[in-house]
Parts: structure tokens; sequence; C-alpha cells
């Protein structure tokens, strides 16, 4: 699966103050902490960003990089600090982001309040694969306009500012900000480095904006001019060069480059700048087929070949107004069993355990969530009989389209109030053809739709040359189908999926076949093998079409959704300075830890217990040591039953009986371990 670098950036507004009485503004500052979201992972302090003194608004200048991977979770919690001198600093307020949910979001922006008061926003931006190097550059100000009063000289520092491609994108957004330099109006600010990637993407010519301001110790700067330019007129203007900051059509003096070189650059984007009409540059360009331009004759000369456009990424697409579309359909066939009896397919444990259909829709299906604008999903069934007639696709639910993950599995859930009789024979031709009939005709409102067809089954299809028919018949259309074998039978038969599309001449690789058991006990690995493909299934389908991103010309950072203060999740961490500088966590913390099991995917994030030895990574799957022990879960604690998790211990099998002791009376208590629970596996207990 391709990783691709994604840039994060963080601003807040009216945050609540916490100097305390008499002692002015607090001054804010964030830190950025990766969660163990899985097996093995431990919680890690990415860094934290620059200090702005005296403000409840921060714009944060300081950016964080991450791998981005489709199909795998990562959450981050952000801690908003008051820098105190002298003294412990007081936490303003924490929000945990995940990644797809940033990036999913409209505009590519995610906002939360906070517990104490405030807004924390946080944006992802595609950053560039290699590194563009540092920009080495040292500025000084000539005989800049007073703005401080008759009595007092101001304090001039500068701001680099950018904006970013896509939607909200196009206000000038900080990216660095020198020291203030104290009473001087021919200031000679430090030499200062910044990353070329950070301040423009590795694009030399990429429009700047530098702003002059006068630091005032409330936090209220007041503007000293601006000027426009890019990296290559600042290296053109090293050691004689100069620019006229204005405000308005007035000059406030005159800006300096004393020095300007870039060092560190791979050479691959070093030498080369990308042209502003290329697609990652400006998402808003569709090009033109290059057989269109083949008989043009410039000036009566040989035609004069175009380049094919730049192909875009996974996150081009999906932040450049591509929605996914998900439809599920599921297997009623007879031989999953007899849903009343446990230990069946579609059994619906009492517990809280879910069963392996339940598993699927939402570990699959809340990534894909987090793609889809309305958040509306049709529910398709085959396999069963209605009136004694055996049908192949039918609606499941009430509704043509139903509301979330949950909706899915309430429709699932309901389907079985209905005079339904599981049946069979096993056909998929009906279900894939519908699901390819509703994507083409989504795209005929949105060229950027795109839907993933998830379709769960207990057993092989009965007719395969109908099936590699029906595959056929639906390559043009915009549908990636991810099919899921559920339970322990023989999918032998199903292998011809894996080079079907090589085999039948199919130029597009549109379905992929995984066996859920091998990944029962293990989300992250069910939704990374089953969605793998799915980003370059779908460039390949509007790259070869000429289909490129556009920018959401609708959005406005006033439809930004704010999303409420979580009390499970959004919760403050302890963290420590060490004499080095890194900030490390302080000891095991609860809220470091999302709980990644498959009943948790609902509802929000759940925080889980860290290990028993701060070395050991989050692992709920991992070997037990020691007799079964009760951990209780700090975020469901609750008025009578007390609910808690039990880990199973090697050579203890399903339905075998085990002694836990209550976590909060002690006493023992004789529990059995549920059917589908392994050793080393996790289940809840309430009591």
């Amino acid at each position: 699966m391709t990783k691709e670098k994604l840039q994060l950036t963080l601003h807040a507004s009216q945050l609540k103050n916490v100097a305390g009485l008499g002692k002015g503004t607090s001054d804010p500052f964030a830190v950025v902490t990766l969660l163990a979201t899985g097996p093995g992972e431990t919680p890690r302090v990415l860094g934290k960003t620059e200090v702005i003194k005296n403000t409840l608004s921060p714009n944060w200048t300081t950016s964080f990089l991450f791998d981005y991977e489709f199909g795998k979770e990562t959450h981050i919690n952000v801690s908003v600090i008051d820098e105190v001198r002298k003294q412990t600093d007081k936490p303003i307020g924490s929000a945990v982001f995940e990644i797809g949910d940033i990036l999913g979001s409209r505009g590519s922006i995610k906002a939360k309040k906070l517990k104490k008061g405030g807004t924390l926003y946080a944006r992802l931006q595609k950053a560039a694969p290699q590194s563009a190097g540092k920009l080495a550059l040292r500025l000084r100000g000539i005989k800049l306009k007073n703005v401080e009063g008759m009595f007092k000289k101001s304090d001039p520092f500068f701001e680099f500012r950018r904006t970013y491609d896509g939607p909200g994108g196009g206000s000038w957004t900080p990216v660095y900000r020198s020291k203030h330099v104290k009473n001087d109006l021919n200031p000679k600010w430090e030499p200062t480095t910044i990353d070329v990637n950070a301040l423009c993407d590795g694009d030399l010519d990429r429009r700047l904006q530098v702003a002059i301001f006068d630091h005032e110790s409330d936090g209220k700067h007041e503007t000293m001019g601006t000027f426009d330019t890019t990296v290559n007129e600042l290296l053109k203007a090293a050691g004689t060069g100069t620019f006229t900051p204005k405000k308005g059509s007035k000059s406030y003096g005159t800006i300096a480059v004393d020095e300007c070189k870039i060092t560190g650059a791979e050479s691959s984007t070093s030498a080369t700048v990308q042209p502003a009409t290329s697609a990652a540059a400006d998402p808003s360009v569709v090009p033109m087929p290059v057989q269109q331009f083949g008989g043009m004759s410039l000036g009566g000369g040989t035609p004069v070949p175009v380049p094919p456009p730049q192909r875009p990424t996974f996150v081009d697409y999906i932040s450049g107004s591509c929605d996914l579309n998900l439809c599920v359909a599921i297997d009623f066939t007879g031989s999953n069993g007899d849903p009343r009896k446990p230990g069946t397919l579609h059994h619906f444990s009492d517990n809280g355990q879910m069963n392996g259909y339940e598993k699927a829709i939402t570990g699959v299906g809340n990534i894909l969530a987090k793609y889809d604008s309305n958040q509306m999903f049709p529910v398709l069934g085959f396999g069963a009989k209605y009136g004694g007639v055996v049908r192949h696709c039918f609606q499941v639910g009430q509704e043509k389209e139903v509301r979330g993950v949950e909706g899915i599995l309430d429709a699932y859930k309901g389907v079985f109030k209905t005079p339904l009789t599981m049946s069979g024979p096993t056909v998929f031709t009906e279900v894939i053809s519908l699901a390819a009939a509703q994507a083409k005709s989504r795209q005929k409102s949105n060229p950027l739709s795109y839907t993933i067809l998830l379709l769960l089954t207990d057993g092989a299809v009965t007719d395969v040359p109908a099936t590699k028919q029906a595959l056929a018949s639906v390559g043009d259309a915009p549908l990636s189908i991810v099919i899921v074998g559920i339970g322990n039978a023989d999918f032998g038969a199903m292998q011809f999926l894996d080079d079907f599309e090589t085999r039948s001449g199919m130029t597009r690789d549109i379905v992929q076949f995984v066996q859920f058991s091998a990944h029962e006990y293990d989300k992250t690995s069910l939704t990374r093998a089953t969605l793998e493909e799915i980003p370059d299934a779908m460039v390949d389908f509007f790259y070869k079409r000429g289909i490129m991103p556009q920018p959401d010309r609708n959005f406005s950072t006033s439809k930004i959704v704010v999303e409420d203060y979580d009390e499970e999740a959004d919760i403050d961490l302890s963290i420590n300075y060490q004499d080095d500088g890194e900030i490390v966590l302080n000891g095991d913390q609860p809220a470091a830890y999302i709980d990644n099991s498959y009943e948790a995917g609902l509802g929000g994030v759940h925080v889980m217990p860290p290990p028993s030895t701060a070395s050991q990574g989050y692992n709920p799957h991992a070997s037990a040591t020691a007799p079964a022990m009760a951990v209780p879960v700090p975020a469901m604690a609750a008025p009578q039953p007390f609910t808690f998790q039990v880990q199973v211990p090697q050579g203890v099998s399903p339905g075998m009986q085990i002694q836990v002791p209550h976590p909060q009376t002690g006493q023992l208590l004789v529990v059995s371990v549920p059917q589908g629970v392994p050793p080393g596996g996790v289940f809840s207990v309430s009591a």
C-alpha cells in the first residue's frame, strides 16, 4: 500500500485565558502526540509548536509530517498549553484527531471545541515526497516607518506567508515568524533557515507574502507593511536586492536581502520546479487529451508534442472534491446457519461480541465513511427467499440508503425481523450490476464520484463463469469491489479473482478478495488487506479518463463543522521536559492508548488502559504470561454493574471457565470464555 506524506498545521481561536488574575494573557503552544492505536504500538510525542506570546487565538507556524496510509487509522492528541516561566506550565485543553477524519473533511480541516473553551483547528496538506532543502536567509530593514508613536520606536519582526492548494487554502497563512528586534527601525534580524517544502512545496516560483509587524507585548501586533515575492526572487536579490513593504499604497521602508541560498536539497527536487499549470500546482486545470492536439500546426511547423499531465495521487483526489461512496452487500444464504443458534455466522451475541459480518462492516465501513460526504449508504442482500422466491439482490432496511455505519448494522440486524427464509445459491452478479449502475449514476452528477462495493459472503460463488462475465461488464464503472469471505469455509474457488483482470484482458484491477478469518482479531490488518488496492484503482480510473482533482468552489472556512468536546477521548496528557529538550509522556496514561477493537469502532474514540509494563507496546492480543487479569476501563466506569475487560490466558479455549478478580471488590468471579475469543484475546465482563 502506497504511503503519502502529509503536513499538519494547527491554529486555535478564543482559547481560555489561564494565566491567572493580573498576569496578562496566556502564551500558548501545542504538543502533538501520536497515540497507540494497534498491536505493538506505543504513544510517541512528535514535537511542539513555537510559543506565541499574549494571544488566545494563536496561528502556529510549526508543522508536523505524517505518513498517511489509506486503511490504517492514525490518532493524534493535540495538547494546548500555556507557557509559564519559572513555574509549571498550565494546560488549556486537548483534542484527539484522526488523520483520515481530517483528510476526509471539507477543506481537509477539522475543528474541535476544548473543554475549558475555545476551538482547535487541524489542517492537512499534501507534503512534497522529497526534501527541497533549507532556505538560509538573512534580512535587514532600512529606514522602516515607525508605528509605535512619537516617543518610542517600533520592535519589528517579519512573517513568511503562503497559500495552500485546494478548498479553504486561498488565504495567506503564516509558515515562519522571526524574533523581534527591540527599538530599531534599521533591524538586522538573526540568520534563519526555513524548510522549502513547508514554504512553497518545492515550487520556487510560488507566490509568497512577507509581512512586517511592530511587536506588542499584548499580542496585538501592528502591521508595518507587506510585499509579495518568490523563493527565486529572493535568491536573485541576495547581496544587492531590496523589497519595499507597503501598507496600501504607502511605502514603509526597505527590506534588504543580505544572504539567501538553498542548502541540502535532494537533486530530483532542487533541479526541477513544478510548472504553475501542473495538476499538483493547480487542481482546477483539466488537461486536454494529447490526441486532440495531434493535428495542430503552430506557425506552419511540426506539431509540438504535449506532455501528459502530471499524475495526481490518492490524496490529491480526496482533497480535490472526490467523494467515496460505500455500498454493502450481505450474504443471507442458508449455509450461514440458523442465526438463532450461537456459533453460526449471523448469530447476534447478548454479551456485546460482534459476529464476523458485524466486524467486517464496522472495520471497513468506518474507514470508508470518513470520505463519504453525505454519510448515506445503500445496503443490499442476496441469497434469501421472500414469498417463496429466491432473491439475488434485495434492499436491506426500510430505506434505499441508511445513515452511517450504525445505520448499516441496524438494517442488517433488522432484516431477520422480516419474513425472510435463508436459502441459496450464492450469486453475486445482480448486486455487482446494481452497484455499478448506481456508481455510474452518481458520476453523472459528480464526475469525481467513486464507489466501493463491500460484498460479504460465507462461501464461494455458485456460477464462476457468470461472475466473471459480470465483472468484465462493469470494468468501465467508477467502482472497486472488495469481497470478504466470512467463516471457515473453503474459499479456494474464489482464487480466480486474484488474477482475473490479467487473464480476462481487463485493463483495470477492480476486485479484491480477503478471507476474514486471517484478520478476525486485528482490525487494522483487516482494513489494510481489504483497502490496499483501492487508491491505485481509483487514481487509474480517473487519470486515464482525463478526470483531474477539482477545488471545492463552494467551500469557505465558515462551513467548517466544529465538533463538541469528547469527555472520553479529549483528555489532557501529562508530559515531561527532559534536560536535552525532548518532550516525553509522563508515565503510562490511559488517554494515550486508543481501543482498536471492532466493538470500539462505533460511537467515537474509546481509550484503553496502558500495558502493565511501560516498555511494552499496547497489544490487546499478546500472549498472556500470567493468570487471567481483569483490567478496568476508565472510560466505561459507570454505576453498577461495573464493566471490565479480561484477557484470555494461553491454553484456554472458548467455552472454558476461568476465575478473575473483580477490580473493585476483589471477589473471585467464574466466567466463561465466549466463542470466537482466542488465547490472548480480550472480552468484556459486567458484574
